[in-house]
């Protein structure tokens, strides 16, 4: 056998990934429509379960909110201490993952798994002290609401007029071994609400007049809903298909570097990539009207955003060069496999209008030549 060969020197590495994937702590999310659901109470109650039959479970991080129903349920179970630190004149508490780690317990609680962590931290996330965590063998319970997933920022911000800013990466849902909706009908949450179970009762009206309506509860509750069902549907696919093989279909996203319409087309072909448990691209062709000299510093700064988010969202992202557009998009089309390209839908005046038109059908006709399906996204 040639010593030089690429398969050959590729094997150790391979047999590494799969040593280090067997020994990866397992990890469930509970996944909530809002806050108030019983997602933290849901993790104690399963944490006291598994103390009771011989596990090593610890606290690492518990928000109970001043709830009295889930501050019943933190005594008798071990917690490991956190980080007391001072940031703008006050002191806060953060967990301690490097004392998670030298614990080493059986399973650790983390709650708010999107939660941001102080400026000087060894993470910017918490997400990322849980993977840490999870790499040294320890099995995680974590949870988070529905509208912190990041590819679901644009349709949250739809329903709720909220900017949510603390949100965690798809891939890190995806690689849970195990997701778990905790569900409530709206009339009971706003019930729960009312009763004082979920804020101070100071705090009641104001979130029955913005968040706690009906329709957006509703709205939130289907969208946790559906979460969970692809969560499910990813699991099967993966026991049932050879090898953990994902389905063939592969998804471009094709962008620009208009900031809100390609970060639109990011967050939905990462649902539908999601959804199929495939693979995914984001391809964004550097024409020389945006080389670096010639396209604006914001403008830039966005698109640069905007390719890092792609590739938190689990997307391998693609940047060529070239004057032709369609040649580049079915260049790395047939190159890559892809089976669906996604794109936005272009705001543009008349006479960009009339020459893209004939740029597009010139896409149409070579995508269905090959073979490729189209999607337009609003």
């Amino acid at each position: 056998m040639n010593p030089n060969d690429p398969n050959r020197t590729g094997a150790p590495e391979r047999f590494l990934n799969l040593l280090r994937e067997s020994r990866r702590g397992k990890f469930k999310v509970y996944i909530g429509m809002s806050a108030g659901v019983g997602k933290s109470y849901r993790m104690l109650q399963e944490a006291h379960a598994l103390l009771r039959s011989g596990f090593d479970v610890a606290i690492g991080f518990i928000e109970t909110h001043g709830r009295a129903e889930t501050e019943a349920l933190v005594p008798g179970l071990p917690q490991i201490g956190r980080r007391r630190l001072f940031y703008k004149g006050r002191q806060l508490e953060e967990m301690d993952t490097q004392a998670i780690l030298n614990r080493h317990p059986e399973l650790v609680i983390v709650d708010e798994l999107a939660h941001s962590n102080i400026p000087g931290s060894k993470h910017e996330k918490r997400w990322q002290d849980v993977l840490e965590i999870l790499d040294a063998g320890i099995n995680v319970i974590s949870a988070v609401n529905i509208q912190h997933i990041e590819s679901l920022y644009d349709e949250v911000r739809g329903i709720t007029g909220v900017d949510v800013t603390e949100r965690v990466p798809d891939r890190v849902l995806q690689l849970a071994d195990e997701v778990v909706n905790i569900d409530l009908t709206a009339d009971e949450l706003i019930t729960r609400l009312r009763e004082g179970k979920i804020y101070d009762p100071a705090k009641v009206q104001t979130a029955l007049n913005h968040f706690f309506q009906p329709e957006k509860i509703l709205q939130l509750r289907e969208l946790a809903l559906r979460e969970v069902a692809s969560a499910v549907e990813r699991k099967i696919d993966t026991l049932l298909t050879p090898n953990g093989v994902s389905r063939p279909e592969r998804f471009l996203a094709a962008i620009s570097s208009s900031a809100e319409v390609a970060r639109r087309v990011i967050r939905k072909t990462a649902r539908l990539a999601a959804y199929y448990n495939s693979r995914w691209y984001v391809l964004y062709v550097q024409t020389p009207a945006e080389a670096p000299d010639q396209i604006r510093l914001d403008v830039q700064r966005h698109l640069i955003n905007n390719l890092k988010l792609a590739t938190e969202l689990g997307a391998e992202v693609v940047q060529v060069k070239g004057t032709d557009v369609v040649e580049c998009i079915m260049q790395e089309v047939q190159q890559r496999g892809v089976t669906t390209v996604c794109m936005g839908k272009p705001h543009v005046n008349l006479v960009q209008v009339i020459w893209r038109t004939f740029a597009f059908n010139r896409l149409l006709n070579r995508l269905s030549e090959s073979d490729t399906d189209l999607i337009i996204l609003s």
